[in-house]
């Protein structure tokens, strides 16, 4: 199995998200509300790290498999759910085949924050399409791939407004960041155009239904004034049409 980039930075990265309630993230909001109401249902967190999502999803009911290529991300989750117990199941495999899960596993996937690290979109969507449920949805949410792009940036102009640019969209690829303080700054991530993310989501039988733009609101927002007028993150929901094949 592939090694994981996040396992030279778990603690840090453990750091950095915290345990802060998902309720006070400034973009996950939008993706409970894609979700909607997950009692009782057989979620998978895909790219679970440290588990907060997973935490999330089981305190609101949901049955639990939280999913990560980093051993050491999955060795922390696990310390949280031994100080405190929610019954989630915690498995090391690679997005990008989900060998170690039987076809039609779950009522839905969320991917939070994580699809853009992942090399390999199209087979990650095809074996999110495969362990789903027919009916089942995807909900993710990734950095906007429409104005986050290896040569974007910001300003405040004379009169104090903030401007975001964005050039070289159509590049696609790998790109890291010195500047970039959180995770793109310290193991990179994959920019692709808005068409590819939802050509490939189409493609794999995932059927388009809703999405979501937030804004950012309360620190970060005070940090990065331009997040409150360009979206930073792009939330989308797509359900695994009845007539897919596995």
């Amino acid at each position: 199995m592939a090694v994981s980039s996040y396992d030279d930075i778990a603690e840090w990265y453990d750091a950095f998200v915290g345990d802060v309630p998902l309720l006070a993230d400034p973009f996950f909001p939008v993706v409970e509300q894609l979700m909607g109401d997950v009692e009782g249902l057989r979620v998978c967190d895909l790219a679970c790290g440290q588990g907060r999502v997973a935490r999330h999803l089981a305190a609101a009911g949901a049955r639990v498999v939280g999913i990560d290529l980093s051993g050491r991300l999955l060795a922390i989750a696990r310390r949280y759910e031994l100080a405190e117990p929610l019954g989630i199941a915690y498995v090391r495999d690679d997005a990008r085949t989900l060998a170690a899960i039987r076809d039609r596993t779950f009522d839905g996937v969320v991917c939070h924050m994580a699809l853009m690290d992942i090399p390999d979109l199209a087979s990650t969507v095809r074996a999110i399409a495969r362990v789903l449920r027919r009916g089942g949805w995807l909900c993710l949410s990734i950095l906007h791939p429409c104005f986050q792009t290896p040569s974007s940036d910001e300003f405040v102009g004379t009169d104090g407004t903030w401007w975001r640019t964005v050039n070289g969209y159509e590049a696609e690829g790998f790109w890291r960041s010195d500047r970039r303080p959180g995770p793109p700054g310290k193991v990179g991530f994959h920019h692709r155009t808005l068409s590819t993310y939802l050509n490939t989501l189409a493609g794999a039988g995932l059927v388009l239904e809703r999405f979501g733009e937030p804004l950012a609101t309360g620190v970060l927002a005070d940090r990065r004034p331009v997040w409150r007028e360009v979206p930073a993150v792009l939330a989308v929901r797509c359900r695994k049409a009845a007539s897919a094949g596995d």
